[in-house]
């Protein structure tokens, strides 16, 4: 009898084990999230303008993890929520800037202290220590796979 394809396979499979990892997260986060009237990536945009000020659209998608397409359509809702801003460069028209408006601001702060509850919440039921060692271990992992030639983010969010 010869062997599947599957069972040729040695190793556990790390992205669906990711993705399981990710599920068990964000149903935390996604009633908080759905109450605010944001999905999981508007709120992934507000929450890197929030940090770290105006971007391009290319810079938010390769830091949350968006696809160029996705982006696109995620900018032009957000745009028409009243989230975010766009405005095109002076130096050249071509390129824009996206910031975080009041409302948005607004989002982020009535989010702020549920979000903030959530990891507590999570930190409690896996321990301080844990939680560390995870965040390093993220860290490492995509630090050491990044730049490897790899694809750019997929249309999956």
């Amino acid at each position: 009898m010869e062997k599947s394809a599957a069972q040729a396979i040695r190793h556990r499979n790390l992205p669906l084990l990711l993705l399981q990892s990710r599920e068990a997260v964000l149903t935390r986060f996604r009633p908080l999230l759905n109450a605010q009237g944001v999905t999981e990536q508007q709120w992934r945009v507000i929450r890197a303008l929030d940090e770290f000020g105006a971007m391009e659209p290319r810079q938010i998608g390769r830091l949350c993890c968006i696809s160029s397409p996705s982006m696109a359509g995620i900018l032009a809702r957000m745009d028409d929520m009243g989230l975010i801003s766009r405005e095109r460069m002076a130096q050249d028209q071509r390129r824009v800037m996206v910031a975080v408006t009041a409302r948005g601001q607004k989002v982020v702060a009535a989010l702020a202290p549920q979000i903030e509850a959530c990891y507590l919440e999570i930190e409690g039921r896996i321990g301080h220590e844990f939680t560390e060692l995870l965040y390093d271990m993220l860290d490492a992992l995509a630090g050491q796979l990044q730049g490897d030639g790899a694809e750019e983010p997929s249309g999956v969010d």
